[in-house]
């Protein structure tokens, strides 16, 4: 056994100001038969390692019915390989009432599968308060399930035992998870945070690397840090990694390289993988490629998806289809992913089709959304769709554009707006475009703004298209334009007109010129109309004919005429066929 399974009577030896002298005296007082001395020189002995010392000692005193000598008795035959014997002692101690005995006859019997014994003698040490007695009685009911076994580490915990706090806070951690969002969940989060601290503050290293989880989550980054240099300085690799990735978070990649390299040394998969990125970064692809091939020894399946993409991005597809599969075949759902979209550039959308379902099945997001491109492709709508409802659902955001789309084609415009919004607060332009516009069909139609009138609010469909337009979606930049306008906003109509035009919108450029015009500058307009009209637009085409017709330019007139029949649509096309015959006529007179 342990030295901490020592019993003793009486003073410790170590409370004495000078142990040789209170040696000498319990010496005199055993040869005289004082029975609590010779215990309890035998116990100081047994401490020392002098074990042959000791002995003579020990059976005097448990020959006197000392129960505290009859258990390092049991100690002192245990060291020396005698354990069938030295548990007879510990029996004669522990029913004497010594709970360190109990404790030990508890472990002896667990050791040789006597789970009964085990549990009777452990129970009688922990009802004692012997904290090691209390932490293998809780041991052994966990490994059986018995729901009794967080008492007793509890018990183990609350007098300091560390490895009792951290499993139980593990316990706790597993309970929050299970009723995540539920009060209890929360409560037991809080409980395990205080058990990890207590552990952790007692030295116990993965305790330390889990407090830093949980407050690096929480955001609490420096004393994250700090409670992960404890874990890794007391060698946790986990710890060292994630100091590593905080550090590279900070913006010290150098000192993340350091504690990545003890990790990865240490046999840690996932700093390896990160020494590779450091050095792909950095265009070391040689060393990358050392350092994926070391995460990968190490087990971690990143390694070989790693060197799948680090062979793609060097034109390298026939090995980096290697290590996808690799990886793939491993479980690597975005390896999947990967090699079916390395099939599918190459033709192969037979062999594509199954890697996405795997990835997808398996929860990759990207796949699912693949999957929803393939079966669309095919014009197997109701396919692409489910999986496109798959990815929204995990946040995907042009998923759930393409979700709301067909929801709107269906005339379900609830749903549209819902999965529009998931979209557009994902970032997608389109999908904040197209919210804006089934919001701007809804609202009823707002008083023509007049001169000295406040202008009218914003409203949330007019929000929208100015998240579109500001991420440069062309069509809203004009619809933004246009409610400008009628607010009376002439500058910031022509603003958005401009933007829109400039980078090819006809209607923008069509729009503008009307702005132009009506301020006056005729010319002006007559250029975006220009590029409106070569762009496509019958009416700025019309629009063109009319103003060279006013200056007397008819042969030019005419051309733009001819222009605008050509585009249309069919009112334009019928204004401008007129206008064209009256210039004809004009021109023949």
């Amino acid at each position: 056994m342990q030295p901490s399974d020592l019993d003793e009577t009486g003073d410790e030896a170590g409370e004495a100001a000078d142990e040789a002298a209170e040696e000498v005296r319990r010496r005199l007082a055993a040869e005289s038969g004082d029975v609590e001395a010779m215990s309890v020189l035998g116990a100081m002995l047994l401490r020392r390692g002098d074990l042959d010392g000791a002995e003579p000692h020990l059976r005097a005193a448990t020959a006197a019915g000392d129960r505290a000598a009859a258990n390092n008795l049991g100690v002192l035959l245990h060291q020396r390989g005698y354990t069938d014997e030295a548990a007879g002692w510990w029996r004669i101690a522990a029913v004497a009432g010594s709970a360190p005995a109990a404790h030990a006859l508890g472990r002896y019997h667990r050791e040789r599968g006597d789970e009964p014994a085990a549990e009777y003698w452990l129970r009688q040490s922990a009802e004692q308060g012997h904290v090691l007695g209390a932490y293998a009685l809780a041991d052994l009911l966990e490994h059986r399930g018995d729901a009794g076994a967080e008492r007793w580490m509890r018990a183990a915990a609350e007098r300091g035992h560390r490895e009792a706090a951290y499993r139980l806070a593990r316990a706790l951690d597993r309970r929050a998870a299970r009723r995540s969002g539920a009060d209890s969940g929360t409560e037991a989060a809080d409980e395990a945070e205080q058990w990890y601290r207590q552990a952790a503050a007692r030295g116990h290293r993965r305790a330390a690397l889990h407090l830093g989880t949980i407050l690096e989550k929480r955001g609490e980054v420096q004393e994250a840090g700090r409670w992960y240099l404890t874990s890794a300085k007391d060698g946790e690799p986990r710890a060292a990694c994630a100091l590593g990735f905080l550090l590279r978070d900070a913006g010290d990649s150098e000192s993340a390289a350091v504690w990545w390299l003890r990790a990865a040394q240490e046999g840690d998969g996932n700093a390896a993988n990160a020494l590779g990125a450091l050095h792909a970064e950095r265009g070391e692809t040689q060393t990358a490629e050392r350092w994926y091939r070391a995460a990968l020894d190490a087990g971690d399946d990143n390694g070989a998806y790693n060197l799948g993409l680090l062979c793609a991005e060097q034109g390298r597809t026939a090995q980096a289809e290697q290590w996808y599969r690799r990886a793939a075949y491993a479980g690597h759902r975005e390896a999947a992913n990967a090699l079916a979209i390395l099939l599918l550039h190459g033709g192969d959308e037979t062999g594509a089709e199954p890697w996405f379902s795997k990835a997808a099945e398996a929860g990759s997001v990207d796949a699912a959304f693949n999957l929803g491109i393939l079966y669309a492709g095919r014009g197997e709508t109701e396919s692409a769709l489910r999986w496109y409802e798959v990815a929204a659902a995990a946040g995907h955001t042009e998923a759930a554009l393409q979700v709301g789309m067909a929801r709107l084609r269906d005339g379900d415009e609830r749903e549209a707006e819902r999965y529009l919004r998931c979209a557009a607060g994902g970032g997608s332009a389109e999908a904040a475009y197209r919210l804006a516009a089934v919001l701007d069909a809804r609202r009823p139609p707002e008083p023509a703004h007049g001169l000295g009138e406040s202008a009218h609010s914003k409203t949330e469909c007019e929000e929208w298209y100015e998240r579109a337009a500001s991420q440069g979606h062309r069509r809203a930049q004009v619809r933004v334009g246009m409610l400008a306008a009628a607010r009376g906003d002439v500058v910031e109509a022509a603003r958005w007109y401009r933007e829109a035009a400039e980078a090819g919108s006809r209607n923008g450029a069509f729009n503008l010129g009307l702005l132009l015009a009506r301020e006056g500058s005729e010319p002006e307009a007559a250029v975006w109309w220009a590029r409106a009209a070569d762009a496509g637009h019958g009416r700025a085409a019309l629009r063109l004919a009319l103003v060279y017709a006013r200056r007397g330019e008819l042969d030019e007139g005419q051309r733009w005429a001819d222009r605008a029949v050509e585009l249309g649509p069919a009112e334009v096309a019928e204004r401008a066929a007129r206008l064209r015959d009256a210039l004809r006529q004009e021109l023949s007179a």
